[in-house]
């Protein structure tokens, strides 16, 4: 006990110094919320893999789609470093920092306003990332409770309150460059932790070869019609479920393009060269930490106990990966806690830093509030982060059916809602203010519907079909519908054109 309390009193006075430190270099809105635009490569490739993976991969999510579809499972992890990570810095990263820029946006609401020119556009997207992000905010602290009671057999709602009350210190006085470098930190330590606890779980299994060799003879128990009978298929390439993996790896991965939280990380890049650096190092974290989690999720099966069941006999998801820790030794279990709360806090304050600035600068700023001088807005954002925080421990403490369910459905809604005409709008001049309120209703629609209607089985598949309903719908209604004014479209087109200078070493042309 004394081991895991020491490391976690270390982790948390490092982070509130970090944030100490960060204050002096948040003077205005723009270094608060961007960090000056000048963040460099290594800090924003870990702000976006840690704010990328939450309590919710490691425990959550590596427990349930591990249980499900047995080493196959790695095909997310993977999927999340090539689709989530290593694309979405090659197709969004550049020309999002250089049309940001050039429109003054500093949130996802605000670039739709300013890039299709309508007001409306810009207060409907801060209401919808509100009410997604919140009840997603909310579900962070889910992956904590059983890991917690693991560890200390302490009450989940203290490490819920301890957690919120530090994450919430220093993103209100550091602002995002606290949030960048406790992210590097906490990335290091995913990074380092997960290695050591994939290491220690399938030594406990004999090694690799016997953990697989077990997991091959245990009788899949939801296989696709088509592969009933067959055998070994937990431990197979493709696992006993292709086609409801492929749900998930697409909602996993493609629905990062389109999250707040995560695009708001392409605005703060400083230079080409964190482009570069940036694209390398996220994706090798999303292949150790997600690939990890998952592969580390995909021999839960062999932890069949009585304490991974609900009394009505069904499983409980985010009891698996605690049981496969229960067994490691004291200081492993604390670089665990320490490695969950780094991932659980890492995507706490993305998403509390997201909700305030949208709601802030898109909302109440010149439609509530006129004329909102710089001094009110930092004011206004940081009592927002408290308010936040404070939502979202109240939500968790005593989760209402309805919220519950909503925190399954924020991730498809959100990139549902946002993902194409985002994506769209920085490459095409075509794209309408038609065709983004056509993504808004069919993303949300789509995902909220379902909740009620459940016309598709799965809310993973019901969010993965919302993303891609809006990259097909969004292009068709803007052949259909008035475009833009010509002259304020190349206006804004024009900052892809301008030319820069650049050394040798970055360029052979004369």
């Amino acid at each position: 006990m004394a081991i895991k309390v020491v490391l976690l009193v270390v982790f948390f006075a490092v982070m509130i110094g970090v944030g100490i430190y960060a204050r002096k270099s948040t003077t205005n809105v723009n270094d608060f919320v961007l960090g000056g635009r000048g963040v460099g490569p290594w800090l924003t490739a870990f702000a976006y893999g840690t704010s990328y993976f939450s309590s919710v991969v490691f425990v959550g999510y590596a427990g349930q789609f591990g249980w499900k579809y047995g080493l196959a499972s790695t095909w997310i992890g993977i999927g999340n470093a090539v689709i989530g990570s290593l694309l979405a810095w090659l197709v969004l990263g550049r020309r999002t920092r250089v049309m940001t820029q050039k429109l003054d946006a500093k949130t996802m609401p605000e670039f739709f306003g300013k890039r299709f020119d309508s007001k409306a556009l810009r207060i409907a997207g801060s209401a919808i990332a509100f009410v997604f992000l919140v009840p997603y905010t909310a579900s962070i602290y889910n992956g904590l409770s059983n890991l917690f009671g693991m560890a200390f057999n302490i009450d989940y709602k203290v490490c819920i309150v301890v957690m919120a009350l530090l994450t919430g210190v220093y993103v209100i006085v550091g602002g995002y460059m606290a949030t960048a470098w406790n992210d590097f930190i906490q990335g290091i330590i995913m990074l380092i932790g997960i290695c050591a606890v994939i290491v220690a779980v399938l030594n406990g299994q004999g090694g690799f070869l016997n953990a697989v060799k077990q997991l091959s003879v245990i009788p899949a128990d939801n296989a696709v019609p088509a592969l009933e009978g067959a055998q070994g298929l937990y431990a197979s390439f493709f696992g006993p479920d292709p086609v409801n993996l492929v749900g998930v790896i697409v909602l996993t991965s493609l629905g990062t393009w389109g999250l707040p939280q995560m695009v708001h990380k392409f605005y703060a890049i400083k230079d080409e060269k964190a482009v570069k650096t940036g694209t390398i190092v996220s994706t090798f974290f999303a292949i150790i930490v997600a690939g990890g989690c998952y592969f580390l999720g995909g021999f839960g099966r062999l932890f069949d106990v009585p304490a991974i069941y609900k009394a009505d006999g069904t499983i409980a998801y985010d009891a698996i990966v605690p049981q496969m820790l229960s067994t490691l030794p004291d200081l492993l279990i604390g670089i665990v806690i320490v490695l969950v709360l780094s991932a659980s806090m890492s995507t706490l304050s993305s998403l509390v830093m997201t909700s305030s600035s949208t709601l802030t600068l898109d909302f109440l700023k010149d439609v509530v509030i006129k004329d909102m001088n710089e001094k009110t807005q930092l004011i206004v954002m940081r009592v927002l982060i408290a308010v936040f925080i404070i939502l979202s421990v109240v939500l968790a403490l005593n989760p209402p059916t309805f919220i519950a369910q909503l925190m399954g459905v924020s991730w498809g809604a959100l990139a549902g809602a946002f993902l194409a005409p985002f994506m769209y709008g920085l490459y095409s001049k075509k794209i309408t203010k038609a065709a983004v309120w056509t993504s808004y209703i069919v993303g949300v629609g789509i995902t909220v519907s379902n909740l009620f209607l459940k016309f598709i089985a799965s809310p993973i598949n019901a969010g993965a079909i919302a993303m891609i309903a809006g990259l097909i719908v969004v292009p068709v209604v803007s052949v259909i519908t008035p475009k833009l004014k010509k002259e304020y479209v190349d206006g804004i087109f024009e900052c892809y054109e301008e030319k820069v200078t650049v050394k040798k070493t970055r360029s052979l042309e004369d």
